[in-house]
């Protein structure tokens, strides 16, 4: 055998592997909500329900933090703290307190790093808000809003999710109320994430602006 035809067969055989690979499957990759619940949102929801306490949801966020700041215009991410018990609240209201005072981005990963790298004790709110004050967040603010009617409805909100949705562990991603990603190693749920949007996009109607486009 030549090895132009050599080349040219292994090609074909790395270009079937790729496909095969890209591939994604129902009941494998992910699963369909049976109702589907209703989006919040025009836009294609993308929800994570995570807590942060999880090693895994901590590996996803290492994938997820970067594909969020590059994430297609027509898609909404929506981060939901996984409330399975009362140990867990703490830290879901912290993440609540500090995305009602616009420091969730600066001290989301600082968070996870704490408690999976440095083993950090945050379980209580004088623990929690020695730490996020350490951060240079102001103390008194960040307890106000913790204990604030807001931030109750939040985690009543978050608890009320968990159920229509009937999240059983973490992290899982939602994508349009429907597609349900769970189980996969960080990179694979990226990988996937990206196929179900490109589904759901595909099987919606064609904006004004996508036929524009298309002229």
């Amino acid at each position: 055998m030549s090895v132009t035809l050599k080349s040219l067969i292994a090609a074909v055989a790395l270009l079937f592997c790729s496909t095969t690979f890209a591939a994604i499957q129902q009941g494998k990759d992910y699963t369909v909500l049976n109702p589907a619940q209703p989006a919040s949102t025009k836009k294609i929801e993308v929800l994570e329900f995570f807590f942060y306490e999880c090693s895994h949801c901590f590996h996803l966020h290492g994938e997820l933090a970067p594909w969020e700041k590059n994430m297609p215009a027509d898609v909404e991410l929506t981060f939901v703290p996984a409330i399975f018990r009362d140990s867990i609240e703490p830290l879901a209201r912290t993440y609540y307190a500090l995305e009602s005072m616009g420091k969730i981005k600066q001290l989301d990963d600082a968070l996870y790093q704490a408690i999976h790298v440095k083993q950090a004790n945050l379980y209580d709110l004088d623990s929690i808000s020695a730490f996020v004050a350490s951060r240079g967040v102001d103390k008194a603010q960040f307890s106000s809003a913790y204990n604030s009617f807001t931030i109750n409805s939040k985690i009543s909100r978050a608890k009320q999710l968990i159920r229509s949705y009937n999240i059983s562990g973490t992290p899982t991603l939602v994508v349009d109320g429907k597609y349900v990603i769970t189980g996969l190693l960080p990179a694979d749920a990226i990988r996937v994430l990206n196929e179900v949007i490109t589904m759901v996009r595909k099987g919606r109607p064609a904006t004004p602006a996508d036929k524009a486009k298309a002229k």
